[in-house]
């Protein structure tokens, strides 16, 4: 009887912690390589946009740079097992579905405020509304795999 209640308590423990950490598996991983393509995008945009045009569009250049630092820090968190990852990630995805709607209105009811486009510019219209989509999919996911 013991051993069988020791059996029981690991397989509880185990299901408990393998509950707990689930972010970074199945459908997650999609998710995380979205976010890490972004990441490698938004940077590689943001640094090119600095290098050579950076005193044109100060605002849409800096802008995009953070957008960067965003998907960079939600990549590595939704990777990343444990409670204070969670809410990394968790704020990582809220700053920037924040992030996709403020821009995205300003570059569309104020379009001289960006001569040049950001990754949330027109609510990311230029990579096929994913950054507007990503943020929506990530705090469901996130929602379905709270740690307890």
């Amino acid at each position: 009887m013991k051993e069988e209640h020791n059996v029981t308590g690991t397989e509880t423990e185990a299901s408990g912690k393998q509950k707990k950490d689930t972010r970074n598996t199945g459908p997650g991983r999609l998710l995380i390589a979205v976010y890490a393509v972004f990441a490698l995008s938004a940077t590689a945009r943001a640094g090119y946009q600095i290098a050579t045009k950076f005193s044109e569009a100060p605002l849409a250049h800096i802008l995009s740079a953070f957008a960067a630092l965003v998907y960079i820090v939600a990549t590595i968190s939704l990777a990343k097992p444990g409670r204070t990852w969670f809410k990394v990630s968790l704020a990582a995805v809220l700053v920037e579905l924040v992030g996709v709607l403020v821009v995205g209105a300003v570059s569309l009811f104020d379009p001289v405020a960006f001569p040049h486009d950001t990754v949330w510019s027109l609510f990311g219209r230029g990579y096929g509304f994913v950054p507007l989509v990503l943020p929506v999919l990530g705090l469901l996911w996130l929602n379905r795999r709270r740690p307890s």
